[in-house]
């Protein structure tokens, strides 16, 4: 989710002491788009329209898949299945509240979370409701669903995992939270049987799924300064898994590279990022507090290549597709960078408001849910000789 809506309270107090006017708006004002030459040919598949805005909400909604159907939640309740191919509904449920996360998919359910503390599962055949659990504070992190558990992180800083069979109440753990925290939630990671989350205090924790036993913790980000809000310490951004090894990054922290069967440090480098980190096999992808998109190696952590062109555009994590990088920012537009170099390569129009959730990658396609409440799928096509195309994509928005 983005770092300005996410950090809406912290940013009004902040201009309200600093009383910004003239030069000094001006300078905050998201960097301008610039022409460039695309090197890669970018094609819409499909759009489709799942349900109302979530523009501002801070919602953590984004396509998901088990490898048959791509599915998708709405703000107001909607919950589809859609063909991946032509993005037409296979089924469309709609349920009678705001919902804030997921969908979580997995063992036959669709798992998402309601802004009232709900977790609803349903069939991923039919959409048919199964059943409905109270975890007792919302949820802005994708649930995670493995074997017979449903784990879901909540606001309150509190870890839980109920029955996927009846959603019955199996575990809760639960972090000291700081009297200050932004609004957002990482979404658990699931690493052999242990299911890894971030807290809003700067730890990772590991717990055992079968259990809620805590096999450790790792400080990710310690809290540092006098005031509450220079104490600020979340891991609220995307974690990544590879092999045996855990990606992450908290704010006003660093990025961390750990091993997943103790929570050893591996590596650690001074990035201070929101959204959190991805990974493919070579690489790590991040994106700092101002906007800057960074690249290291996931050996090492040497960083591999900045990009500036993002700074105030509240850029997604960057996710990996193909031998691009996929950003999203404010105003709808995907920015695809070259994996090697980071140099802009592509850049389309997703919608018309905000993408403020990363793309997800399945296959050889892109899918990505937009804050005016559609779903697009994209793929790459064969490079273009030079000179032969538009910067932008002259699809619609």
């Amino acid at each position: 989710m983005t770092t300005a809506f996410r950090t809406f309270a912290l940013v009004t107090a902040v201009f309200i002491l600093a009383a910004c006017a003239g030069e000094e708006e001006k300078a905050l004002k998201p960097t301008e788009l610039v022409d460039f030459e695309s090197k890669v040919d970018v094609k819409r598949l499909w759009s489709a329209k799942i349900g109302d805005s979530a523009e501002f909400l801070l919602v953590a909604l984004q396509p998901a898949s088990d490898g048959n159907r791509i599915y998708a939640a709405s703000r107001n309740g909607n919950v589809v299945a859609l063909d991946p191919a032509t993005g037409k509904a296979v089924w469309r449920t709609e349920l009678d509240m705001d919902l804030s996360a997921g969908p979580g998919v997995g063992e036959g359910l669709i798992v998402v979370g309601a802004a009232d503390g709900i977790l609803i599962a349903l069939n991923a055949d039919s959409g048919a409701e199964l059943w409905r659990a109270n975890v007792t504070g919302e949820s802005l992190a994708r649930p995670v669903i493995k074997d017979d558990m449903v784990v879901t992180m909540t606001i309150d800083n509190r870890l839980r995992a109920v029955s996927a069979f009846d959603g019955a109440e199996r575990w809760t753990v639960e972090q000291a939270t700081p009297t200050l925290t932004m609004r957002g939630s990482a979404s658990p990671v699931v690493v052999g049987t242990s299911v890894v989350a971030g807290f809003d205090n700067g730890r990772l924790v590991a717990v055992n799924i079968a259990t809620g036993n805590t096999e450790w913790e790792a400080m990710l980000s310690p809290p540092t300064g006098r005031s509450d809000l220079e104490r600020l310490s979340d891991v609220d951004g995307l974690i990544s898994v590879v092999g045996q090894d855990i990606y992450a990054s908290g704010y006003q922290g660093a990025l961390v590279a750990l091993a997943s069967e103790s929570g050893q440090v591996l590596w650690t480098r001074e990035v201070s990022s929101f959204e959190g980190v991805s990974a493919d096999w070579n690489n790590l992808y991040t994106v700092d507090e101002e906007g800057v998109v960074i690249a290291l190696t996931r050996r090492t952590g040497d960083e591999s290549w900045r990009q500036n062109s993002l700074i105030r555009r509240e850029p997604t994590v960057p996710i990996a597709f193909q031998t691009t990088v996929v950003v999203g920012d404010l105003e709808g537009y995907l920015h695809f960078f070259s994996n090697f170099d980071g140099d802009p390569v592509a850049r389309v129009r997703a919608g018309s408001k905000a993408v403020s959730i990363e793309p997800v990658v399945v296959a050889d396609r892109l899918f990505v849910q937009g804050d005016d409440g559609s779903v697009s799928a994209y793929m790459i096509r064969q490079a273009k000789r030079p000179n032969d195309a538009p910067d932008v994509s002259d699809e619609d928005a």
